[in-house]
């Protein structure tokens, strides 16, 4: 495994300390950046009330983790730490079995979420399914920010979409990629959502 556990949380007490909205800290992290963006997995619903099933999508779109990997690929560009970057892994995910020595250890928590803490290179994120997920699709990090702390990656378990805080430039760079869904957002606003 690329990633190492750490059993010691105290890297994500940041989060906490930004005093932030527990549901916009889940969806965007810390309230402190400059902008916000929301990486969108799939389209946005077009009607009230649509069901995510009901989404059009088209044959051959990337997987999330997909997506979330080329979007922290373009963040690496906006960080000194690109080597020191820490993962959160939700506890409640089905997909990514999480070890014993894991789950009774120290976890980071958050007010209705509690996660693993792993630490590593930002491009471990290339060894994610086959490190966490016997070499099988996975759901991306929960949580994903440099040692910096210059920008946070975050992807709650409910929307159908990441959100991503960080300078002007880094969500700029991301609105502007060709192969990503990346919309300018405000996280203090009600965000667009499936049924």
């Amino acid at each position: 495994m690329t990633l190492t556990y750490c059993p010691d949380p105290t890297a994500a007490d940041w989060l906490l300390r930004s005093r932030t909205p527990a549901t916009q800290l889940t969806t965007f992290g810390p309230a402190r950046f400059e902008a916000f963006g929301r990486l969108r997995f799939i389209p946005d619903p077009v009607a009230p009330g649509q069901d995510e099933a009901d989404a059009d999508i088209p044959a051959g779109h990337p997987s999330d983790i997909t997506q979330a990997r080329r979007a922290l690929r373009l963040l690496a560009g906006f960080t000194s730490t690109p080597q020191d970057c820490y993962f959160c892994v939700w506890e409640g995910y089905s997909d990514i079995p999480l070890t014993s020595n894991v789950r009774h250890s120290p976890l980071v928590e958050i007010p209705h979420r509690r996660y693993a803490l792993l630490r590593g290179a930002l491009h471990d994120i290339d060894a994610w399914e086959a490190d966490l997920g016997r070499g099988q699709p996975i759901a991306p990090p929960a949580f994903v920010w440099p040692a910096d702390r210059r920008w946070c990656f975050a992807s709650d378990v409910d929307p159908h979409w990441a959100g991503i805080g960080a300078e002007q430039a880094a969500i700029d760079t991301l609105v502007g990629d060709a192969q990503l869904d990346v919309v300018p957002a405000n996280p203090a606003e009600e965000q667009p959502r499936y049924r």
